[in-house]
């Protein structure tokens, strides 16, 4: 199958570790990395992997906008902002890595079906990427009244856009947890740790599910861990899930302790939460690619609307 030519907007961290991790698709290729700070590095690397560039950030982009059919954008919230409407007005798919949410949260293994036919979709968050589908997981099993996570990350793996992201962070996830999810309530927190050497990304998820059995609860949690390390390898369980009676309820408490080691491609191995976003990323543009080429895409774009 003709690979489906793709775009990266923004020369930073996680776009320079998604255009690594593009190349090694096989169904999409990075043609092209926008950036507006020329002597950056990931333009550099860009440069070098045969990639065309430019340093006149989304204007330079769409001046080549013959050049791909995807757009991953890895900027800021702010940014991405006012770059959504420019791309769909370039009847761009953008694939939005920042916690905007101009277009429908998608989390891969669970909602991703119901959105492959919207030309802007949102991928939550580091948080969300690691944690919503384990809430998922236990609402497979049990209806989930409240679902908090704490997403704990090496303060060196929190770049410039991490940081001016914080508030978005904490609300998008909740919301993720939520909407997609299926809690009936969400609650989101980030860590920035200090501690050298740097820690390896760490949540902490806590849920309150109706009475149910834990041996089912167990075994659909766990079926969702092997399908994410499937495109996230250094994702895992720290522990067995801890499945206690809530004091005075019929209600169970859901503990969970899960850890994410990146690939190693451009980042450190302990920026997992940089890592789940362009592993995340490149599965839902892998899925977009196949309604492409199978001209199924406009049909999926019309339903979506409905």
């Amino acid at each position: 199958m003709e690979q489906i030519r793709a775009a990266i907007l923004g020369s930073g961290n996680i776009g320079t570790d998604l255009m690594y991790k593009l190349k090694r698709s096989h169904s999409l290729r990075p043609t092209i990395m926008a950036g507006i700070i020329p002597e950056s590095e990931g333009l550099a690397r860009a440069r070098q992997q045969g990639l065309a560039i430019t340093t006149d950030g989304i204007e330079g982009l769409l001046n080549k906008k013959d050049s791909f059919e995807l757009v991953f954008d890895a900027t800021t919230a702010s940014a991405h902002k006012q770059h959504a409407p420019m791309l769909r007005a370039a009847e761009k798919i953008a694939i939005d890595l920042t916690p905007a949410a101009v277009g429908p949260y998608v989390v891969p293994l669970v909602n991703l079906e119901e959105h492959v036919g919207e030309p802007n979709v949102n991928l939550v968050s580091c948080g969300g990427q690691a944690t919503v589908p384990l809430v998922s997981a236990m609402r497979s099993a049990s209806p989930v009244e409240y679902a908090e996570i704490v997403a704990t990350i090496a303060s060196k793996s929190a770049g410039p856009g991490t940081r001016q992201n914080i508030d978005e962070f904490t609300d998008t996830t909740a919301r993720g947890l939520e909407r997609i999810g299926g809690a009936s309530k969400g609650k989101a927190i980030i860590v920035l740790n200090p501690a050298e050497p740097p820690i390896l990304m760490r949540n902490t998820i806590y849920g309150i599910v109706e009475e149910s059995d834990p041996e089912e609860l167990r075994k659909s949690i766990e079926e969702m861990v092997g399908r994410i390390q499937e495109y996230v390898p250094g994702y895992r369980l720290r522990a067995k899930p801890l499945i206690e009676d809530f004091p005075g309820r019929q209600q169970k408490k859901v503990t969970l302790y899960v850890e994410v080691e990146g690939a190693g491609d451009y980042l450190p191995q302990y920026a997992g939460n940089l890592d789940i976003m362009t592993s995340a990323a490149v599965k839902v543009g892998e899925e977009i690619g196949k309604h492409l080429r199978a001209g199924t895409w406009e049909k999926d774009r019309s339903e979506a609307r409905l």
